[in-house]
């Protein structure tokens, strides 16, 4: 459903990703991580069509929706107005399912985005997304300044649509050990290149890891 060869994306003479060549099959859930700065939301934003690669491929094979690092929501607007946004692409405009999803939402829907608290922000981006009716989804920071509990509940809901709905699920994350509770499969990126690829139990395991869980250099 994702399918990444050799990847180069610039900003300038600046370099962000580095022949990146990553893979993700109908139904699953990967996770990439790694520390700020290491290009994971530059791929994230390629992906999703808003930046043009320098070189190398990018294939979708289903309808891709992002939930971007900091929700970039409109703040002025209505959580249901927020949601109707998210439908452009589907012409979906009815909520009814996103709110049977989240039902935090249909309390919500009345208040304008930009007063609601940071997970609660983060629902409304989860459920804007769900409404293009996508097949593959990219999760851009879901734990990003979100209190644990809040996180567990987002991150059951992703769960629960990956194995209900056989959603594939890229969890872009610098929470290592969510990632790998979440993800079978994992890439590790740093300075735009990859630098480890495997199974998550694998991973977990590998030293050069380490370095993931902190935000650091992996060398």
């Amino acid at each position: 459903m994702i399918d990444v060869n050799d990847l180069v994306v610039s900003y300038g003479t600046a370099t962000a990703l580095e022949h990146v060549t990553l893979n993700v099959g109908k139904g699953e859930m990967v996770a990439l991580l790694g520390p700020n700065g290491a290009g994971k939301s530059t791929l994230a934003n390629t992906l999703a069509g808003l930046l043009k690669p320098s070189s190398g491929t990018v294939e979708i094979g289903g309808r891709l929706a992002l939930i971007p690092e900091g929700r970039q929501l409109f703040p002025d607007l209505s959580v249901a107005d927020n949601l109707a946004l998210g439908g452009w692409r589907s012409g979906e405009r009815d909520p009814s399912f996103v709110y049977d999803l989240l039902p935090r939402l249909a309390e919500l829907a009345r208040r304008r985005a930009g007063v609601l608290s940071g997970g609660e922000q983060q629902m409304v981006a989860f459920g804007r997304a769900m409404m293009s009716r996508p097949s593959v989804l990219v999760v851009d920071e879901l734990s990003l300044g979100l209190a644990p509990n809040v996180t567990a509940d987002l991150a059951a809901h992703l769960v629960e649509l990956n194995q209900s709905r056989g959603l594939t699920v890229l969890l872009i994350e610098q929470n290592a050990r969510l990632a790998f509770d979440l993800c079978s499969r994992a890439y590790v990126v740093e300075s735009g290149r990859l630098v480890a690829e495997g199974e998550c139990a694998e991973l977990a395991d590998d030293p050069r890891v380490a370095g993931a869980y902190l935000g650091g250099a992996i060398t």
